[in-house]
């Protein structure tokens, strides 16, 4: 529809164009969006204000000249002038229950489109340091970046999905001397604990299953447990591969999987760090003081330098971070985005000013951040902050235990990734209308509930009578119905570009809200079987638009509740 109106208003215009009315040399530019107060029509267009000036006349005189030269065609109703000049189209009936053929037309491709043409993309999420279980940050991560993948997928383009391990590094070192530890009785109540070791009771189990000579097979790794709590490099190993294994559970249960694990510690065997840092010196963006390695990021916009190599040698958390960025590109990822936690924004300046001082041809601004805020966690009104089993925070399998997977995913993608988010555990396993995911799975149960009552009615019941009866739709309820689904695209188009999956969740939560209204106002199975079925057919097409956009959050559309 926005096609069509955005054509006739192109049309019009250039014929005042060649009337001399309208400059040949104006630039055009149509907008057309949907009006939030169906009383002022279906569409809007700004268009008269836009070219006023060139035209040399108020925007309501040359909204009343577009009008004028605007052809009515099959699908608009009418025009009308508002305010300082808008352009408002109401769109005939029979033009918005098109929607619906469409709709069940296309099925679970509803929504879908072809912007991507089939170009690569790579997504890195999650990527949490294998020193402890995942906890609700990371949950936050895993649900957005795997819908930011779902609606690239979505919108044509050819998604890869990462995960980079931070396998190297002092944090390792202490899990691994943290283990060793409980491997040798100590606990850490004891004073010779490590200083910064972990506390959890998972280190415990890890320890155990260490000394019992358990074989751990993870994502990419297989090791066993030698029982010699002397050998601190074996347990290092059996660490990181028992603490992946439990984060490859984790997200397993969570439903994200991933294309590929990198390893931040093969940026080392392999050279990568050092040929990276060599190409720094060599590009002359690097320089020796007080005995660091400096590398020049106020160059590209930093507000100071930044320490590479330190004074012991070894290298600040951005350096590898550059060199795995290198390696992205050369994979030929153009587009790359990071889902990470917003403790990472002091790094993006300093990467990106990395890849630029390499003049490997990478684009200014390169890769994209999506940087989601904290989460709390809320149970009996008061903050949950503890995990008996992680010892220091709340765990994504805490949570998952708590509400199920399909409300944990929800409201953790329902707010904005900026957003600081609250988590509401009663909330999220109530049965209500105030649970935001209850009230759209619910939609979606009651439309397969109508189906399953119409075939007992009538077991042959198809669709095909009612799409050749929505003429009988004519409540007003029926008609916002329908331009809501109309939205549904242009909604998975907008949230794709903007890495924004919470658009969604707010589409959906709209939509099963005015059909709820609609279904408690209007009976759906009446009398008349051609009202029936159109009714019946417009339900199908909330049913399947809900349902596609659930699994674009990754969250079930059950038939029953």
């Amino acid at each position: 529809m926005k096609e069509l109106i955005a054509s006739l208003i192109s049309s019009a215009v250039s014929q005042l164009q060649s009337e001399g009315v309208v400059s040949v040399d104006a630039t055009i530019n149509i907008m057309v969006e949907n009006t939030r107060d169906k009383s002022h029509g279906d569409f809007a267009s700004n268009i008269a204000l836009t070219l006023a000036k060139s035209a040399g006349m108020p925007p309501r005189k040359l909204a009343e000249l577009i009008c004028a030269k605007i052809e009515m065609k099959d699908g608009v109703e009418k025009t009308e002038i508002a305010g300082p000049g808008f352009i408002n189209f109401f769109m005939s009936a029979a033009s918005s229950f098109e929607v619906v053929k469409t709709v069940l037309n296309a099925g679970n491709k509803f929504g879908h489109n072809n912007l991507g043409n089939g170009q690569k993309v790579q997504v890195e999420f999650v990527s949490a340091n294998p020193t402890g279980p995942l906890h609700v940050g990371h949950g936050r991560g895993a649900a957005v970046g795997d819908s930011i993948c779902r609606l690239l997928a979505a919108n044509g383009w050819d998604v890869t999905r990462e995960f980079y391990y931070n396998d190297a590094g002092q944090q390792i070192t202490n899990l691994a001397l943290s283990v060793q530890a409980r491997c040798k009785g100590l606990t850490p109540e004891d004073d010779c604990w490590p200083e910064d070791g972990y506390r959890g009771d998972y280190i415990a189990d890890l320890a155990d299953s260490f000394m019992k000579g358990d074989s751990i097979v993870s994502a990419d790794q297989h090791f066993k447990g030698t029982g010699n709590a002397e050998d601190l490099e074996a347990i290092r190993h059996f660490a990181v591969a028992y603490l992946r294994r439990e984060q490859d559970l984790d997200l397993k249960a969570f439903d994200v999987d991933f294309n590929m694990y990198f390893l931040e510690s093969s940026l080392y065997t392999d050279g990568k760090v050092e040929a990276t840092v060599q190409t720094l010196i060599d590009n002359g963006f690097a320089y020796d003081k007080e005995g660091a390695l400096w590398l020049r990021t106020t160059e590209f916009g930093d507000d100071k330098d930044r320490v590479m190599r330190k004074t012991d040698g070894g290298y600040t958390y951005f350096v590898p971070d550059v060199a795995y960025h290198l390696d992205k590109w050369q994979r030929g990822f153009t587009r790359v985005i990071n889902e990470q936690g917003a403790d990472h924004h002091s790094t993006v300046t300093r990467v990106r000013a990395g890849l630029q001082a390499l003049k490997k041809n990478i684009p200014e601004g390169w890769p994209d951040y999506v940087l989601h805020q904290m989460v709390t966690v809320m149970k009996g009104g008061e903050e949950v902050k503890l995990s008996k089993r992680a010892g220091s925070y709340v765990t994504l399998r805490d949570l998952i235990e708590e509400v199920g997977r399909d409300a944990t995913r929800y409201f953790l993608v329902a707010r904005a990734p900026s957003s600081q988010l609250t988590f509401d555990i009663d909330l999220a396993r109530s049965q209500s209308n105030d649970n935001p995911v209850y009230y759209i799975q619910y939609a979606h149960a009651r439309i397969c509930s109508i189906l399953r009552k119409l075939e007992e009615i009538s077991p042959s019941w198809t669709s095909d009578n009612g799409l050749n009866n929505l003429d009988k739709l004519t409540v007003d309820e029926e008609k916002l119905l329908a331009n809501k689904l109309a939205r549904f695209p242009e909604t998975v188009t907008i949230a794709g570009e903007q890495s924004a999956p919470h658009q969604i969740a707010n589409y959906l939560h709209d939509l099963a809200s005015e059909f709820h209204a609609y279904y408690n106002n209007h009976k759906t199975i009446v009398e008349d079987p051609d009202l029936r079925d159109a009714r019946v057919s417009l339900a199908c097409a909330i049913r399947q638009t809900l349902a596609n956009g659930l699994d674009l959050l990754g969250v079930s559309a059950p038939e029953t509740m």
